[in-house]
């Protein structure tokens, strides 16, 4: 037995011991220098079980073991996007047969739950680089540079959003490690095509020089989401009826949601020096 359950066993052996002798609550309470709640319980106990020990809990007893358990953990540590169905079926080389919703519950007690995998940009080390390098370039520049940046950028509304989800297992706070994320691809030539170099050119407009794949530099990805999430709450049925919500949705961002973007940009580079050009949770 463990040496804080006997002790624990033996304080409660004396509570009764005094209990029994008639002295009340707040004298035992004194005497031990026990809380009067934890005297009373113990003394409760006793009067209803006839002991002081701990009773048997009720409930099923698990079916997953100790070493069911210790491979559950390994194989969605090594694979984060393992499956509940895939694990059940590897529980078979440890003869262990329970259901999905099991597995589930067992993970969750060990910290681990399923959570849909944030979607960020596959880095290179160049483009690691250079994203560190431009983070700390501006680290210094005085807000009102920020303030007077006219963000631009491009995004994808579809009619009915994405019909599948993917589900990876991790602890909590760690969604932006890099092996529970789903990299994607953004490389649009349009930033850089000819007719917008020319259209710059002729209306005077100085371009700041951007390092690619870059989502997390920009806080117009915060207005993307923003919008994404009303549209689809309205549900349309049709394209027409996505166009026009669209529209009318992105008239509606006030323009202090759009300050307080800008107000906080140092605070993304931070982040971005921070995650040594990696992804960050903007």
């Amino acid at each position: 037995m463990p040496r804080s359950k006997e002790i624990q066993k033996q304080m409660g052996k004396k509570v009764i011991e005094i209990y029994q002798s008639g002295k009340g609550y707040k004298a035992i309470s004194k005497a031990l220098g026990l809380p009067r709640t934890t005297v009373r319980a113990i003394i409760y106990k006793w009067r209803k079980h006839g002991t002081v020990e701990n009773l048997p809990r009720s409930g099923r007893t698990t079916k997953i073991t100790p070493r069911a358990q210790r491979q559950l953990i390994q194989e969605v540590t090594k694979d984060p996007t393992t499956t509940s169905k895939e694990l059940r079926s590897s529980l078979t080389s440890v003869k262990v047969s329970v259901h999905d919703s099991t597995i589930r519950k067992r993970l969750s007690k060990n910290g681990l739950h399923g959570r849909v995998p944030r979607r960020k940009p596959l880095l290179s080390k160049k483009n690691i680089k250079a994203l560190l390098s431009f983070a700390r370039k501006h680290l210094d520049d005085p807000q009102d540079f920020w303030e007077n940046t006219l963000w631009t950028d491009e995004t994808k509304i579809e009619l009915f959003g994405r019909s599948v989800s993917h589900y990876i297992w991790c602890k909590s706070n760690t969604a932006f490690q890099k092996k529970n994320i789903i990299p994607t691809q953004d490389n649009d030539p349009k930033h850089t095509s000819k007719s917008t170099s020319e259209w710059l050119k002729k209306n005077k407009m100085k371009t700041l020089e951007w390092p690619s794949q870059s989502p997390d530099l920009n806080p117009i990805e915060m207005l993307w989401h923003d919008l994404k999430k009303v549209v689809h709450a309205r549900k349309p049925s049709n394209v027409a009826e996505l166009q026009h919500f669209c529209k009318d949705e992105w008239a509606k961002i006030p323009p202090q949601r759009c300050n307080r973007l800008s107000a906080s940009y140092g605070k993304r580079l931070i982040a971005v020096v921070a995650a040594k050009g990696g992804p960050t949770s903007y």
